[in-house]
């Protein structure tokens, strides 16, 4: 794909959603640590349910520790892995007071430090709270970056770096809420709605549905 082509989808997704963001939901960069972390193999929807309840209790490192590992779960237990979110999550709030003063750190390092931190939870922190030009790449990433030839790889790493170096500086900040945006809801992975998409003339994917 070449860079006018790039350059013209993200106008185009720019032009459909001039503000894009994450939709967890959040009110600090500690509850953004702690719904990204809960998403892992979880809906949005799912986590923001949970959420609701529990940063009523506690939104801070330190109330989480209060709560403990076993109050923590009570509070998460619908979630898909809860049993070692919550340690995770106990294991992270521990580090962020004694290194951290309780405040989530900006720099990827101390965040992949973190228990139950990786590079793509890293990113989704760095990105949103922080207003890195970082793109975590997950599973609708990888998909439309492969599928419409924005940036082919064989691995999520492989597809982030090669997005980096040729999305456009302009839109490098909201590219990850771009390309996840329409991966959840236009270029899906069993039927991708390639009739209502906005970039579909200048997508690249070969067997396109427009049933």
């Amino acid at each position: 794909m070449n860079a006018e082509k790039r350059r013209q989808i993200f106008e185009r997704l720019r032009a459909e959603n001039p503000t894009p963001t994450t939709e967890l939901h959040y009110s600090s960069p500690f509850e953004l640590l702690i719904a990204v972390i809960l998403s892992a193999q979880a809906t949005d929807r799912s986590v923001n349910k949970v959420t609701a309840k529990l940063f009523k209790r506690a939104s801070t490192p330190q109330e989480i520790l209060a709560l403990g590992e076993d109050g923590l779960k009570e509070y998460i237990k619908s979630i898909g892995l809860f049993n070692s979110k919550a340690k995770h999550i106990v294991a992270a709030c521990r580090i962020l007071v004694e290194r951290y003063a309780g405040e989530v750190p900006s720099d990827r390092s101390a965040l992949e430090s973190l228990p139950g931190v990786g590079r793509k939870t890293a990113n989704v922190i760095l990105n949103t709270a922080f207003g890195h030009p970082t793109i975590a790449v997950d599973t609708h990433i990888f998909r439309v970056a492969n599928r419409t030839g924005l940036a082919r790889g064989k691995t999520v790493l492989e597809v982030e770096r090669r997005l980096l170096k040729t999305v456009p500086k302009e839109f490098r900040h909201d590219a990850h809420h771009w390309l996840i945006l329409h991966g959840r809801y236009t270029c899906t992975a069993r039927k991708p709605h390639c009739s209502a998409c906005v970039i579909e003339d200048l997508c690249e994917y070969r067997d396109k549905r427009y049933d």
